[in-house]
């Protein structure tokens, strides 16, 4: 398999994709494994992961640079999502020690009678993760897992190789067993193969297309699945909003990672008395934003990951939405250059029969349109079959809270978008997944209960 860099089109590297034999190996060798990690010290556990938290620090130029030249990542943004996981990995320590903990519910004297919850590790989980944040996908998955004495059968995404690869180095050298953490490269075929495996739990994030493919591998066996799909995420700006400021972090929603987040910002809906001034501020902000290299520390877009596949469906959204009657204001077309770059492309005039306003997107294109009242944005926000995010721009707090109440999303913003706690679970409605990620139910999500009735002779 040719890892290829997007800025350029080159080839990267070549690597040996994992085969039939090798996948089925590699359950029985994580299946073997699992019990012994099971019942590792918790303590130990925590070590192992600590240290590779501190190798992450120690390496973190190297392995930007890695995801930067895979992914087209732009180098600034690579630095950040890896300083970002270090506050992940600190939530997981910190909050594991609650996660496993017995838990007892009844204890009474009177019918000498004890009631207890024992939380035990699911055994083996396989990870089908993603390219464009694949330290904080991936992490959200296999520390958990990992922490709670779990073992991993990881497959990263084909665009994203060489940085899957560099985390099991850097587990591996932590002290995580070879056989509890495993790598398995591929593309849609390694996957297919390790669905048909009798793991445990299957963690998958990616297209919502192949998160119910991934679904109907698996509802046979009622293996227990998590599926982080995409998202179509609206943001409403209110008539009181402060325009400079919604218009600068909106913009950074849409436009940051190129566009290729989940929770990017897809849809914006502006009240029509601020319309003007707020598009004006938007496309200023966006006309600013510097596309090239993704190792230049100014470049802000780089390129698709995906290459000529998401080139065609950004290209093909553009024509649909001219052919609706929706008017380009910036961008529209391919920039002029080796590599796959396509130009932050604004879209006004745009409606829901338009395929830019309902596909996900996943690349540096947005549309806005004027909305006449709450109502009218509310709805136009719950035209969707996705479910991931939603935010409001408004000083007012209370009516921010009662609209994003309206709205069927996991994840509500008031004067923020595009955004990720590890304090709070992550999860999608809709077409937006099953499951979650972060927040205690995130750590959880790895163990399963077992119930002791206790009573004493």
């Amino acid at each position: 398999m040719r890892v290829i860099d997007p800025s350029s089109g080159n080839t990267l590297a070549e690597v040996a994709e994992a085969d039939a034999p090798a996948v089925a190996d590699a359950l029985q060798r994580a299946r073997r494994a699992q019990p012994a990690w099971a019942t590792t010290p918790l303590e130990v556990r925590r070590d192992a992961v600590r240290r590779f938290r501190a190798l992450v620090v120690e390496r973190t130029e190297g392995l930007a640079e890695t995801l930067t030249r895979e992914v087209g990542k732009p180098i600034t943004q690579s630095r950040s999502e890896l300083a970002g996981l270090l506050g992940r990995i600190d939530f997981f320590l910190d909050e594991v020690d609650r996660a496993v903990a017995d838990r007892v519910v009844l204890a009474s004297a009177a019918d000498r009678l004890e009631e207890r919850i024992r939380w035990e590790p699911l055994g083996v989980v396989a990870n089908i993760s993603a390219w464009n944040y694949p330290w904080y996908v991936g992490g959200n998955v296999f520390l958990p897992a990992l922490l709670t004495g779990n073992a991993i059968l990881y497959k990263p995404s084909e665009y994203a190789t060489l940085t899957g690869l560099a985390i099991a180095r850097l587990l591996h050298e932590s002290g995580i067993p070879r056989d509890v953490f495993q790598t398995l490269v591929g593309g849609a075929e390694v996957g297919a193969l390790l669905l048909a495996q009798p793991v445990d739990m299957v963690c998958f994030t990616g297209s919502h297309a192949t998160g119910v493919r991934v679904a109907a591998a698996v509802a046979s066996r009622l293996v227990k699945m998590q599926l982080e799909l995409g998202g179509k995420d609206p943001v409403y700006v209110c008539e009181d909003a402060d325009v400079a400021t919604a218009a600068a972090s909106v913009a950074d929603g849409a436009f940051y990672n190129t566009g290729q987040s989940c929770c990017a910002v897809e849809r914006v809906y502006v009240h029509e008395r601020i319309w003007s001034r707020f598009l004006d501020a938007f496309v200023d902000v966006v006309r600013g934003y510097v596309v090239g290299d993704p190792l230049d520390e100014r470049t802000y877009v780089g390129p698709l990951a995906r290459g000529e596949v998401a080139l065609t469906l950004l290209a093909e959204q553009v024509a649909d939405a001219r052919a609706h009657g929706g008017r380009v204001l910036l961008g529209g077309q391919r920039v002029p250059r080796p590599g796959f770059f396509f130009a932050p492309t604004v879209l006004v005039d745009v409606d829901h029969t338009m395929r830019a306003m309902r596909e996900e997107t996943f690349g540096p294109l947005i549309g806005l349109a004027p909305v006449a009242s709450d109502d009218q944005a509310v709805a136009l926000m719950s035209d969707t079959q996705y479910g991931l995010t939603a935010s409001v721009y408004t000083p007012d707090r209370a009516r921010a809270e009662r609209l994003l109440g309206r709205l069927d999303v996991g994840t509500a913003y008031w004067n923020c978008c595009d955004r990720v706690s590890p304090r709070l679970p992550w999860t999608g409605r809709g077409a937006s997944g099953l499951g979650l990620t972060l927040g205690r139910e995130g750590v959880t999500t790895f163990l399963r209960p077992k119930a002791f009735h206790l009573r004493g002779g």
